[in-house]
C-alpha cells in the first residue's frame, strides 16, 4: 500500500515562549530529545511503509525544514504556505500535490511527542487498512486523566477496528472532563489522520467548496523554486481559514477514530512538557546549566548561563540569552498574553531569539548601544551571504576562525584568521565561506541605523 506522509509544520508555538518564537518556533527546537520535534516527527516513522512525505510550512520557515530534513535523509516535498489559513486547506494542498497517485495520507503535526513508537506503528497500519477502503480516519488518544487542553471525540458503534464517530467535543472544563474519563466513551483529539487523498478532497469538495476551489486555483499556479514547491499567493490568499475537524470531520458519514495508546503528547505548554520529562526525587525537572535548593514540582531550563533556584514549588523557570521566563504550572496557558503583548509593544522578542537563523547559518547579537551593534556569524561550509549594501552602516569584520571570501566593490579576496576589513557605508559587499568548516567573524557595525531592514539585496542564491 502507498502511504505518503504529510507533516505540518506551521505555527509559532507561542506558549513555550522563550525558548519559542514566531521566527523559530517549537517544531524546530530539540526540547525533549537530541533532534527537533520535527525530525523526531519524521524518525518515528522509519519502520512503516512510507514512500514519499510532504511537508507544509510558512515561507519564514522553509530554511529550517530544509536544512533540518536534509541533514536526516527525508526532505521530500515542502510546499510553502504564502499564508496561514488552518489545517482543512494545508491538507488539500498536500492531497492535490499527489491527487494522479492518489496515495493514503498520513497527517502528522510536527509538534507532537510519541514514547511508544511500535504501538504508534501498530496502529497506524490497522489505520491503513481503514483508510483504503473509503474511510477518513482519525487518530484517539486513549485518555490517562481528565485533561482539559485537549478536544475530545466520542465513539459510536464500533467500525472495523475502530469507532464511527458520534461527536466533536471542544476543551471541556474540568468536571466534564472527569465525566468523560469515567465513562470511558471518550478519547482525547489528536490532530492526526489518515485517509486516501481522493476521499478527502471529495468530502472537501462536499461539504466545503469555497475552500476546494481555493486550493486548486492555487496549486494551479504553483511554480517550484529550489527545494520548494510555492503555492500561488493571490488564490490561496482569497482561500477560508478552517480546521479539518470543522471543515470535513464533524460533517462526513466517512469518519472513523481508531484508539491510540502510544504515549502521546502534544506539547502545547511548559507544564506538558514538565509531565513527560524526566525528574528527581522531589518532581523537579532541570534542564541545561542549573542548581535547585529546596525545590520541588518545578520545571527550570537555561539555554545560556547557570541558573540557581532556591525553596521553589510548582514553578517554570525557563532562560534564554535574552529572556527570563518565571510562572506558576498552573498559569503556563498565560504565557501566550506575554508574547501578544511583546508583538503590540513591537519588540523584537516575540519573533526572533538574540541568535538568528538564517539559511547561510546564524548570528548572534552579543552587544549593542548608540550608534553601535557587535554580532559574531557563523557562515556555514559553501554557504554564502548575498550580495548587498546598507545605506546608514559600515562594517568592520573580523575573522575569529576559518576562511573568509570576501566581495567589496570590484575587489575579491580571502581572510583568515586574525585578520579584518572594513566595509564603508554604500558599499556592495558579500561574505562566502569557501572552506571545510564553519567561517566565524565578529562583526562591528556603526552608524545612524542599524536595523535589519537596512539591507539593500542586489543577488541571493536563497531568493529571498
Amino acid at each position: 500500500m502507498a502511504i505518503c506522509a504529510v507533516v505540518l509544520a506551521g505555527g509559532t508555538g507561542s506558549r513555550l515562549w522563550p525558548s519559542s518564537r514566531a521566527g523559530h518556533p517549537k517544531q524546530f527546537l530539540s526540547l525533549h530529545r537530541s533532534g527537533s520535534m520535527l525530525q523526531e516527527t519524521f524518525a518515528r516513522l522509519k519502520n512503516l511503509e512510507i514512500n514519499q512525505n510532504i511537508t507544509i510550512c510558512n515561507e519564514e520557515h522553509r530554511f529550517f525544514v530544509a536544512e533540518q530534513l536534509r541533514s536526516i535523509d527525508q526532505l521530500g516535498t515542502v510546499i510553502l504556505e504564502p499564508v496561514g489559513r488552518n489545517t482543512a486547506p494545508a491538507i488539500a494542498l498536500a492531497s492535490l500535490s499527489v491527487e494522479q497517485d492518489d496515495p493514503v495520507l498520513l497527517i502528522l503535526a510536527a509538534d507532537h511527542i510519541i514514547e511508544n513508537v511500535e504501538s504508534f506503528e501498530a496502529t497506524v497500519a490497522e489505520a491503513a487498512q481503514i483508510a483504503e477502503s473509503g474511510k477518513l480516519v482519525t487518530f484517539g488518544v486513549v485518555p490517562k486523566e481528565a485533561h482539559t487542553g485537549y478536544g475530545y471525540i466520542k465513539k459510536g458503534e464500533p467500525e472495523a477496528m475502530g469507532f464511527k464517530i458520534e461527536k466533536f467535543e471542544e476543551k471541556p472544563s474540568l468536571l466534564t472532563a472527569e465525566s468523560y474519563l469515567d465513562s470511558g466513551d471518550y478519547l482525547w483529539n489528536s490532530g492526526m489522520f489518515m485517509f486516501k487523498a481522493s476521499v478527502y478532497l471529495a468530502e472537501l469538495e462536499r461539504y466545503r467548496p469555497d475552500i476546494s476551489a481555493a486550493c486548486r486555483n492555487a496549486m494551479d499556479n504553483a511554480q517550484a523554486d529550489l527545494d520548494f514547491l510555492r503555492i500561488d499567493q493571490n488564490a490561496f490568499g482569497q482561500c477560508p481559514s478552517d480546521s479539518i475537524d470543522y471543515a470535513v470531520m464533524e460533517e462526513t458519514d466517512k469518519s472513523v477514530v481508531v484508539p491510540l495508546d502510544a504515549g502521546w503528547t502534544d506539547i502545547g505548554s511548559w507544564s506538558s512538557l514538565w509531565e513527560i520529562s524526566e525528574k528527581d526525587e522531589q518532581g523537579n525537572s532541570i534542564q541545561g546549566d542549573a542548581i535547585v535548593v529546596d525545590a520541588k514540582n518545578s520545571y527550570v531550563r537555561s539555554e545560556d548561563k547557570l541558573v540557581a533556584a532556591i525553596g521553589i514549588d510548582g514553578l517554570v523557570i525557563v532562560n534564554t540569552k535574552d529572556a527570563l521566563l518565571v510562572a506558576t504550572q498552573n498559569r503556563v496557558q498565560d504565557v501566550k498574553k506575554v508574547t501578544e503583548r511583546l508583538k503590540a509593544e513591537a519588540r523584537a522578542e516575540w519573533e526572533l531569539h538574540r541568535e538568528v537563523y538564517r539559511p547561510w547559518g546564524k548570528y548572534d547579537s552579543v552587544d549593542s548601544g548608540e550608534r553601535y551593534q557587535v554580532k559574531r556569524i557563523t557562515v556555514d561550509p559553501g554557504a554564502k551571504l548575498s550580495v548587498q549594501m546598507h545605506h546608514h552602516r559600515a562594517e568592520h569584520w573580523v575573522v575569529v576562525s576559518g576562511c573568509a571570501r570576501v566581495t567589496k566593490g570590484e575587489e575579491t579576496f580571502l581572510l583568515s584568521e586574525n585578520q579584518s576589513t572594513y566595509i564603508p557605508i554604500g558599499e556592495v559587499h558579500a561574505l562566502e565561506n569557501p572552506g571545510k568548516v564553519p567561517l566565524e567573524i565578529v562583526e562591528i557595525q556603526s552608524g545612524s541605523y542599524l536595523d535589519e531592514d537596512d539591507i539593500v539585496r542586489l543577488d541571493d542564491r536563497y531568493g529571498r
